[in-house]
């Protein structure tokens, strides 16, 4: 029985929501690319995906470069969507053969995200004003970003019930809404222990005007905070911190990865700590200082260790 191209890619987007779990953006992203190929496949009259041949979506992928002039790491994120598309309906039995499988496309740059150095990171964390509810606020999520690598999507989703705080002043944050529906254990320092506890204490009843909310960050109305609001935080901080530069969640992200390595982390806690799946995308969001590879050379290496005696 032939099934339509547009409904084989829904039931696909459906899959990627509640199997996969997958976050909104990334399905808005894969029903985008999806959408732009059931179009092409439309205008080319090759609605039957249990035949397309191969040449066929290879044509495809040529045309966004030929014809629509696209940057390669576009191309390479839609050639991305048509192998999984095309994957999951081999999984399906819907086809037998995937035509995105010998795909061939440019592999993307992953461009290495900048690290703050400690000092600019002490300067961030004090940007905000303590004598404010929303400064109080702000400080305890500058805190909490560096003290756990949190993304801000992971922020803002925390409720109260989340936070393990220890009368010892360390404390521990379950990570419920991670990055494919994974959870983790993020583990709270000091300093950012003491800025949650004063937030708690004073800042955030004041923000929540009375209204019950499970929310532990709250916007000025009381409500759960946005991820947009947190980057607008970073955008008024820049001005504090001279950098060249634009400083984002991300940046303090890969700062506490960093900083982590340079002070003798292993790798695989590391990857723990940020919720990577992979340990290779680890190795590639964080890197460890000349300096650092130098110092562990020198004390490990038998021969260099010979040279200083």
């Amino acid at each position: 029985m032939f099934v339509s191209s547009e409904t084989l890619r829904d039931g696909f987007l459906e899959h990627l929501r509640h199997v996969r779990r997958a976050s909104p953006h990334t399905v808005h992203a894969y029903a985008e690319d999806l959408r732009q190929f059931c179009a092409w496949l439309e205008e080319k009259e090759l609605s039957d995906l249990t035949v397309l041949p191969p040449a066929e979506v290879r044509r495809y992928i040529a045309s966004l470069t030929t014809e629509r002039n696209l940057a390669k790491t576009t191309v390479a994120r839609k050639a991305a969507s048509l192998r999984a598309f095309f994957r999951y309906l081999l999984r399906q039995a819907v086809i037998t053969h995937s035509p995105a499988q010998e795909l061939q496309t440019p592999k993307r740059p992953r461009p290495l995200p900048k690290a703050l150095a400690e000092e600019l990171v002490a300067t961030l964390l004090a940007f905000p004003d303590p004598a404010r509810p929303d400064g109080i606020r702000d400080r305890a999520i500058l805190e909490t970003l560096y003290a756990t690598g949190l993304r801000a999507s992971e922020l803002v989703a925390l409720d109260t019930s989340d936070l393990a705080l220890e009368a010892n002043g360390e404390g521990e944050i379950r990570v419920r809404h991670g990055k494919g529906g994974k959870e983790r254990l993020a583990l709270l320092g000091k300093p950012a222990v003491a800025a949650l506890e004063l937030y708690l204490g004073t800042a955030r009843p004041a923000l929540s005007q009375g209204k019950p909310t499970a929310a532990l960050f709250l916007n000025r109305f009381g409500e759960r905070l946005s991820d947009r609001a947190v980057r607008r935080l970073f955008d008024r901080a820049c001005g504090s911190v001279s950098v060249a530069h634009k400083i984002t969640p991300h940046t303090l992200r890969h700062s506490f990865a960093t900083h982590l390595l340079d002070h003798g982390a292993d790798l695989r806690v590391v990857q723990e700590l940020l919720g990577h799946a992979d340990l290779s995308s680890t190795q590639i969001y964080t890197h460890v200082s000349g300096t650092r590879l130098k110092e562990v050379y020198d004390k490990a290496h038998p021969l260099a260790q010979k040279q200083q005696d």
